[in-house]
């Protein structure tokens, strides 16, 4: 019988139906998704095949009833690092982040009980990335979701600590994840990424 309170905390979600931000913005790297079959989508980078993942990706409802086959009480969501966009001009970063960030406050106001969310925000632009921060606390979201490095920059860089001080006044919890690691180009078999590149960005 459980008797333990079970929280997952590592756990990734995307809107079902993701804008064509190329066209939106007029440039490419952005992920969308293709539903080609049934309960299952491609992750695309412009015409590059990313991943396939299935409706658990997407679906709320679907992640409860695995919550329930697993025994987990509640998930905490947040974006796949891909989506972060830090790469991108900031406007469009912070337009990215308020699309995921709106998707994952409904779910957890939907599911309150069962779902915790965190956002993300553009981080290479640390005034718009307070700003985000505060709406993330007002629409519920507990914290962010940042990268492991922002561009060029490690998180020990001074630029950044606005955003940690801010974090630390509005209690918002701050989640790394590894992510764009080092010699990705090299890892593009064989599932080196994710099996290699990001223990070696997390260490």
């Amino acid at each position: 019988m459980k008797n333990i309170f079970t929280v997952d905390i590592h756990t990734h979600i995307l809107p079902k139906d993701i804008p064509n931000f190329k066209e939106k913005f007029g440039y490419g790297g952005f992920i969308s998704l293709d539903h080609h079959k049934p309960c299952c989508a491609k992750m695309m980078m412009d015409d590059k095949f990313f991943r396939e993942v299935d409706d658990n990706c997407w679906s709320g409802e679907r992640r409860i009833q695995e919550c329930d086959e697993q025994m987990v009480d509640v998930q905490v969501l947040s974006t796949v690092p891909v989506m972060f966009s830090y790469w991108a001009k900031d406007k469009d970063t912070l337009e990215v982040a308020e699309f995921l960030n709106n998707h994952i406050s409904e779910l957890v106001k939907k599911h309150p009980k069962r779902f915790v969310g965190l956002g993300t925000v553009p981080m290479q632009n640390p005034e718009m990335a307070i700003k985000e921060l505060i709406r993330c606390k007002e629409i519920g979201l507990k914290g962010i979701q940042i990268g492991s490095h922002i561009n060029d920059l490690n998180l020990d860089d001074p630029s950044f600590f606005p955003i940690y001080a801010a974090c630390e006044e509005l209690d918002m919890a701050i989640f790394v994840h590894p992510w764009w690691w080092m010699a990705k180009e090299k890892m593009d078999k064989y599932w080196l990424p994710w099996l290699v590149g990001m223990p070696m960005e997390t260490s």
